[in-house]
């Protein structure tokens, strides 16, 4: 006999949060806002989007939600429908979110930052895991909706949880993080980025800093120590009076990485936590990652983990997929050859940019297996987008990377990463086209056995087809087992 799930929401307890009120009572094990993932049991959220959820109650409710939360009834409704009927629908998202934090004695960590808002969730939600109940959001819900839902998901016996915070637009990060209530604040590093909306890195620095706002009094802000803009993360973790923690390569750092050492599948770190030393490795290569994984410990820390399992558990972690993954594409399963792919194609911008053509810098290609006869490093570079009226020459800077000479070739994808393509020198050039498709036609031209490449550019240019294309090409590996007695 299959157990029951135990109930996230009664309709008594989402009543009292949201102060609107039920045609039924129901229970829910769990909040949804998309019919096409909604699972039985679910309390399915009408937001409006791009689409008016309202449409797709009839369809959530045949798909087995407990019932649906509506700022009206809709048309095509059973007569018999359970519905939490509320003037705002995204308010009581919120409300919800809100009256969950307030029920449950979880440890709570907000993390936002320019670059590596998602992988270093990931990290803690790994370490702490190992030490705890843990929620953590799902993918980068880090937005108006997606802060609240992740919240709303919470259970009420959750130990640790860890939200992700982000922002388009000044103003965004402090009402979210006043909502999610927070013990401890990372930022994990300030960079040029949604320059379209903010005038300069210091307006971005503040924007990151409001994140502190959000801190529960006697609450501890971690962030990054060698940055231009790091004074104005400190000022403000001192105008709210927070415990303050950082950390970075710098001498003055609380957490100072002493040495970085990428091979091709891990990151071996060296470093001091408050004069005592440390080492800690992460299960992928990247400067960036090791950054990371220091201020994820230094969360462990203000949480009074176990620094060992603590550092054991975030040995274990890998990035998320898009999000620098590297993985092995056979190429053929006799011959035992194939090429390496770096899938970094979620997001980008030229502090994320760097730290990736790091990682493909460090990599070691294999020679005398492919038809070139020498392995090669490759990047397919899209555009990074929203970085405002300095875009072109913020694309040009790129060839200006103190180890670019060591790849070998750089396909480039879209308008703007055309700019990169003009300044480099002709041996290094690959190919240039507007759209990631005229690629992803043609992956096998792109690579030979032995070769690493990498895929890096902004989410909406799409480069991430042309990884897909790149995968078709492998052949799945042999079972073990088959011809086994």
């Amino acid at each position: 006999m299959t157990a029951k799930a135990t109930p996230l929401w009664t309709s008594a307890d989402a009543v009292t949060a949201t102060g609107g009120r039920t045609t039924q009572d129901w229970t829910a094990t769990g909040v949804s806002i998309d019919t096409r993932t909604i699972q039985p049991g679910d309390l399915f959220v009408a937001l409006k989007d791009v689409r008016d959820g309202h449409d797709f109650v009839a369809s959530a409710l045949a798909k087995g939600a407990a019932a649906a939360l509506v700022s009206h009834i809709p048309d095509d409704a059973a007569p018999d429908a359970p519905l939490l009927i509320v003037e705002d629908v995204l308010q009581a998202l919120e409300k919800l979110g809100a009256f969950a934090r307030a029920r449950t004695r979880a440890k709570v960590i907000g993390v936002t930052g320019s670059v590596g808002k998602t992988s270093t969730k990931e990290m803690l939600r790994r370490i702490l895991m190992g030490q705890g109940r843990t929620h953590a959001a799902e993918a980068s819900y880090n937005n108006h909706w997606g802060v609240p839902l992740t919240l709303a998901r919470m259970p009420p016996d959750t130990d640790f949880a860890v939200i992700e915070i982000g922002m388009n637009h000044p103003g965004e990060i402090a009402p979210l993080a006043r909502l999610a209530d927070l013990d401890i604040a990372l930022i994990t590093i300030v960079a040029a980025a949604h320059l379209e909306a903010f005038a300069s890195l210091d307006a971005i620095a503040h924007e990151k800093a409001a994140i502190f706002d959000g801190l529960r009094q006697g609450g501890t802000a971690i962030f990054p120590a060698d940055q231009s803009i790091t004074p104005i993360l400190q000022a403000k973790a001192a105008e709210i009076g927070a415990t303050t923690i950082s950390f970075g390569a710098s001498a003055t750092a609380d957490y100072q990485l002493t040495q970085v050492k990428l091979g091709d599948t891990a990151t071996i770190v060296q470093a001091m936590r408050c004069g005592t030393p440390m080492l800690f490795k992460v299960l992928s290569p990247g400067r960036h990652f090791a950054a990371n994984g220091l201020g994820a410990l230094a969360v462990a820390d203000a949480l009074g983990l176990d620094p060992m399992i603590a550092a054991s558990d975030l040995g274990r972690w890998q990035p998320p997929a898009g999000r620098g993954t590297r993985e092995h594409i056979s190429l053929d399963i006799v011959e035992e050859t194939g090429f390496d792919l770096i899938d970094d194609a979620f997001n980008a911008n030229p502090t994320s940019l760097a730290a990736a053509l790091d990682v493909l810098i460090a990599a070691t290609p294999k020679d005398g297996i492919g038809r070139v006869g020498r392995g090669r490093r490759i990047a397919i570079l899209g555009d990074m987008l929203e970085l405002g009226p300095t875009e072109i020459a913020l694309h040009e800077a790129i060839a200006k990377h103190p180890h670019l000479n060591k790849i070998d070739v750089i396909h480039c994808v879209g308008p703007r990463m055309k700019a990169l393509w003009q300044k480099l020198p002709r041996v290094q050039r690959g190919e240039w086209v507007a759209d990631a498709k005229d690629l992803a036609a043609r992956p096998r031209s792109l690579i030979d056995a032995g070769d690493i490449l990498l895929v890096k550019g902004s989410k909406g240019i799409k480069v991430s087809l042309i990884v897909d294309a790149l995968r078709k090409l492998g052949h799945p590996a042999p079972d073990a087992k088959q011809g086994e007695a």
